[in-house]
């Protein structure tokens, strides 16, 4: 289902309605070579269950060419990107605003007003060796809800700082904003396109 904002609000409409052409594209069927560390489909996680059924990441068609980009563009070093997370559904977002503690709302969106992630327009991601899948260290873990995950964070040693601003530079490249809370978040540039999103991946 389709969440669009009307003035205040938002209203369901049903799939397939939209103003603009959704296009949810599975991002490991444009390269396969892109790794996923779906953690939202394990319990490892912040909610500390699985909130997806399967470990897949999707984003709209014009962000998802932009992230291959921006793999390929990391190839020539023996590197590549993993994604922790791309479309998220706003059931997804509104469970983790129940679910998050207070002082860390601040890192995850409020479901009143809807999410890049839940447009298909976000990802959330880090770097890897190709070959071993073993990824780079960085400042901090994915989901640490702390200044560690701040994309100008001083702490951390010269080798984490490097692979992050790495990452950041491949993504701005290509169009994505980095998110001033999360080294690991990008929105792409064209997000406000698109509808907020309710549609799970077994219907992608």
């Amino acid at each position: 289902m389709i969440i669009r904002k009307a003035t205040t609000s938002y209203r369901y409409i049903p799939k397939g309605q939209t103003d603009h052409g959704e296009a949810l594209i599975e991002l490991t069927k444009l390269d396969p070579s892109i790794r996923l560390d779906i953690r939202y489909a394990r319990s490892d996680n912040f909610v500390g269950r699985p909130v997806y059924g399967e470990p897949r990441a999707f984003l709209q068609q014009v962000a998802a060419e932009a992230l291959v980009r921006a793999h390929r563009a990391l190839k020539p070093r023996g590197l590549g990107l993993v994604i922790y997370d791309g479309y998220r559904p706003w059931s997804v977002t509104d469970l983790f605003w129940r679910v998050v503690a207070e002082d860390q709302k601040g890192y995850v969106a409020d479901p009143a007003v809807g999410s890049k992630h839940n447009r298909g327009c976000a990802v959330d991601l880090s770097i890897c060796e190709l070959k071993t899948g073993r990824q780079l260290p960085m400042p901090s873990d994915y989901d640490e809800f702390n200044d560690k995950a701040w994309p100008d964070y001083k702490g951390g040693t010269d080798e984490e700082r490097a692979n992050r601003d790495l990452l950041r530079a491949v993504m701005e490249a290509e169009g994505f904003i980095a998110n001033p809370r999360e080294w690991w978040h990008f929105d792409h540039r064209d997000w406000e396109q698109y509808d907020v999103l309710d549609v799970p991946f077994s219907e992608i």
